[in-house]
């Protein structure tokens, strides 16, 4: 189950998917319609309660705890519209894309880019700045041509493309009010060729610049204490072009067997026996085979991933990842502590949304991660040293520690944003100890 919310001596009890934040709200409420919320809201607002709203829970960093009024959004899980002219999609905003992609396929639709887990809502999607990969493309914020939310006040502001505050709503970070209703610029339906193939990680800092630049989507992972990574190359295929979906043995095998079961395993051994992490790690990676095959979009982006972990992610200018990762394999080197998850990098392009990791600025992604029954606070301190200095932007619902002071000099427009959520929640309603060291 991806959130626990059970009744304890008077309170209930919240946990992320992660296990990495808890909290204990007065009352849990499942609104179905906007309405609801906004009577929720106003009734909590007279309480004098806090208020924060949680899709799917799969936010490492506590950016929706609340000991208020903890608002789930389960129920509001429906197409609103769709338009086929101009193939935009209305949605509740707590539809999950797991279940959101293949309703989009029935009606000949796709997202143009996801990321590479799909549990989330889409307003815990587009609040966190949740991206994908593709050096020419986007976030999934950047496909929000509207967006329905309930303020303080327990009004329902419509935010579009021509209102002043477009920017500000597409990343809302739950700050401004809580997202009821969702509208998704799609794209018709695409298949995906896969490419996926061992390489050496020096070969992939050699040609990042034609790997990034020739392919729609690129990422790659490394398995720290090598130099062995596993890259991954996603490119539309021509409309007719069949589907070629790999065979069910074989994806049991890579993606249950080896990547969940197994790993699942060696991560319970190897938590215990740290020492063997890089002999481990060495011997995975060389397992590793290459494989190909044709699929729908979301079959091909999404991974299943039940393995639990922790996970910290920054953006970084593109030009720096060589220099982050010659100074990640040094940190490794010099024996500070041994990991057993991959690195993950992934590119997008600039958008203009205020505060998306990706304003202004093509990016690198790199994100690390750490077996949930391991500590990972040592290592992610470390990793956000080397990534701060190289003008890292922390995704907003994983794992790191930097408040406002850093936070206004790497967002051009985060006063902007400020001023914004001034006026929507002066009272500060929608806030929490996550979002008052961020913001300030």
């Amino acid at each position: 189950m991806a959130e626990q919310a059970v009744q304890q001596a008077g309170r209930h009890h919240w946990t992320n998917w992660g296990r990495s934040a808890e909290s204990h709200p007065v009352h849990v409420a499942h609104p179905a319609s906007t309405a609801e919320v906004a009577e929720v809201v106003q009734h909590a607002v007279a309480a004098g309660h806090s208020v924060k709203a949680i899709g799917a829970s799969h936010s490492f960093t506590a950016i929706g705890a609340t000991d208020g009024v903890l608002v789930r959004l389960d129920r509001m899980a429906s197409i609103v519209a769709v338009d086929a002219d101009t193939a935009r999609v209305r949605v509740q905003a707590g539809i999950s894309l797991h279940d959101l992609n293949p309703l989009l396929l029935a009606r000949g639709l796709a997202l143009p880019n996801l990321g590479d887990v799909d549990p989330q809502s889409v307003a815990g999607a587009i609040s966190t700045g949740t991206h994908g990969t593709g050096g020419r493309l986007f976030g999934i914020s950047a496909a929000v041509v509207g967006v329905q939310l309930v303020t303080a006040a327990g009004e329902v502001l419509e935010i579009d493309e021509q209102h002043p505050w477009f920017g500000a709503g597409r990343v809302t970070l739950g700050a401004l009010g809580i997202v009821t209703e969702v509208t998704l610029q799609c794209v018709p339906a695409f298949l995906l060729h896969a490419r996926e193939e061992p390489m050496a990680l020096p070969a992939v800092l050699e040609q990042l610049g034609p790997l990034v630049d020739d392919n729609d989507h690129f990422e790659f992972y490394w398995f720290p204490h090598t130099t062995k990574t596993l890259t991954k190359r996603n490119n539309r295929v021509p409309d007719g072009a069949p589907k070629q979906p790999l065979g069910r043995v074989r994806r049991w095998v890579d993606d249950e067997l080896l990547s969940n079961v197994a790993f699942e395993g060696l991560n319970r051994v190897v938590s215990r026996q740290r020492s063997w992490i890089p002999r481990v790690n060495a011997v995975a990676a060389s397992v590793l085979s290459a494989r190909e095959y044709v699929d729908d979009s979301f079959e091909v982006f999404v991974s299943s991933r039940d393995v639990r972990f922790r996970e910290s992610e920054f953006a970084m200018p593109r030009e720096a990842l060589p220099h982050v990762l010659g100074e990640l394999a040094s940190w490794f080197g010099a024996g500070h502590e041994a990991i057993s998850f991959p690195i993950e990098v992934r590119f997008t392009a600039a958008d203009d949304v205020w505060m998306s990791t990706g304003h202004e600025r093509d990016n690198c992604y790199v994100a690390v991660h750490q077996y949930w029954r391991s500590d990972y606070r040592d290592y992610f301190a470390a990793v956000q040293d080397i990534f701060t200095a190289h003008e890292g932007r922390p995704h907003w619902g994983k794992l790191h520690s930097l408040d406002a002071s850093y936070l206004r000099r790497t967002y051009r427009r985060f006063d902007d944003f400020v001023a914004v959520r001034d006026e929507l929640d002066p009272g500060r309603t929608f806030s929490n100890p996550y979002l008052d060291r961020v913001l300030g």
